[in-house]
């Protein structure tokens, strides 16, 4: 597959679909309505607005009272342990309807998966979709976790069954993260659902840099078709790729590493 990142002028091209693309993200358990002040400055940049901003349900609202009404608030529901405590995580779910944000990103039990317990996950994965009527649902597989191309179909059938508008490869917060070969894999999922021009994909943890990113949006275009490279069908869950997007646009590229605990 040839990178969209392979020349120049499509490493430019790369950055400015990232930005608009990109859940700019602090899920640092330390995070103070400082640091989401300033990540919510970040999302306004000079080059311009990123999709949504990703944080802690406890400072979704300070988060949407920080941002105009086109960046969207994303929240984080039973994060990142993926237990399939159901009403644990439909508590996070309505706080984070009740803070005014727009999307939520809950974490699918994908202990209870790999224990075969198939039921317990879309248990409860229908209790948060129906918990949260009208935001945007994505749904974290933990890809890194379930590892097996098998499970991680299931995973993301199960999702869709349950009404999830985007599937999500990773919290973050584990030892493997996004992965090309599960990306292609989840892709494949949404490609199959007879509802798949309106379901999204997005790619988490360990994207650092815009070439990063690209192998993530090649996935997508290929799979999915170039129409779906748009805030409505692709994200970025990330944060220090943002360094990386607005040095290329500023016509040079330096990645600086990532904060601890951060995507």
């Amino acid at each position: 597959m040839t990178s969209t990142a392979d020349h120049p002028n499509d490493l430019r091209a790369s950055a400015r679909t990232a930005l608009s693309c990109l859940d700019l993200t602090s899920l640092n358990e330390l995070d103070t309505e400082a640091d989401i002040a300033r990540l919510c400055a970040r999302a306004q940049g000079p080059f311009g607005p990123v999709a949504a901003v990703c944080v802690w349900p406890r400072l979704a609202a300070f988060a949407r009272a920080q941002l105009p009404a086109h960046i969207a608030v994303a929240a984080v529901a039973n994060f990142p342990h993926g237990d399939a405590d159901l009403q644990s995580a439909v508590r996070d779910t309505h706080a984070i309807v009740q803070s005014g944000a727009q999307e939520v990103d809950v974490v699918l039990p994908y202990k209870a998966l790999m224990a075969g317990d198939a039921h317990a996950v879309a248990h409860l994965l229908q209790a948060v979709r129906k918990a949260c009527p009208g935001l945007l649902l994505k749904v974290i597989l933990e890809t890194g976790e379930l590892k097996s191309e098998a499970c991680i179909a299931q995973a993301a059938q199960l999702s869709l069954d349950a009404g999830a508008d985007f599937l999500k490869t990773s919290t973050g917060k584990t030892s493997v993260n996004a992965t090309a070969e599960a990306a292609s894999t989840m892709l494949a999922a949404i490609a199959a659902n007879p509802h798949a021009q309106r379901i999204g994909f997005k790619a988490s943890g360990g994207i650092r840099t815009v070439a990063d990113a690209a192998v993530y949006m090649n996935l997508c275009s290929a799979l999915l078709g170039p129409q779906a490279l748009t805030p409505a069908r692709f994200r970025i869950g990330a944060s220090s790729v943002l360094n990386d997007i607005e040095a290329i646009l500023e016509g040079h590229s330096a990645n600086a590493p990532a904060p601890a605990g951060s995507y």
